[in-house]
């Protein structure tokens, strides 16, 4: 006998990611820096605990954190990250869960697209893809803003 299945739910989340490398009290850390002979920033690893707002400014309401790593995976130049983050919401009807995802982000690219692999709480069971795009970044600093949009599967 096979199980029955659970009617799917669809969610569509929109959130703001806060990468802040240079200030007081920083959101990514570099943990791991490349090997003197490795191309240019390979192996570059960071660890993020990244707010995560409803606007694009960081004053805006908090929705949750982006926790997890990445790093700089490819050694053609096309500026390729590989990242494991969960997205942990902290208001509203989401509060207490987290969607997981792990994937390859070509930072140059204008729009990436990265699955969801699971969730906690809301989003068991989460299955479905995000969309990245970066919408301010400083070179200087390292410091940038991207743009979220997550469509998700989940029980």
């Amino acid at each position: 006998m096979l199980p029955l299945e659970k009617p799917h739910n669809f969610t569509q989340l929109h959130f703001y990611f806060h990468d802040i490398l240079d200030s007081k009290n920083p959101t990514t850390l570099k943990i791991i820096n490349p090997p003197s002979n490795s191309h240019a920033t390979f192996g570059e690893t960071f660890i993020i605990d990244n707010p995560l707002t409803e606007e694009q400014d960081l004053s805006s309401k908090l929705i949750g954190r982006g926790q997890g790593t990445y790093a700089l995976a490819s050694q053609q130049g096309d500026f390729a990250l590989k990242m494991d983050i969960n997205f942990v919401f902290i208001e509203g009807s989401y509060k207490g869960s987290t969607i997981t995802m792990l994937g390859r982000n070509v930072i140059v690219d204008e729009v990436r697209e990265m699955p969801i692999v699971g969730g906690t709480g809301a989003f068991r069971f989460a299955r479905g893809y995000a969309l990245a795009k970066t919408v301010w970044y400083d070179p200087a600093s390292g410091n940038a803003i991207e743009e979220f949009n997550v469509s998700i599967y989940h029980f």
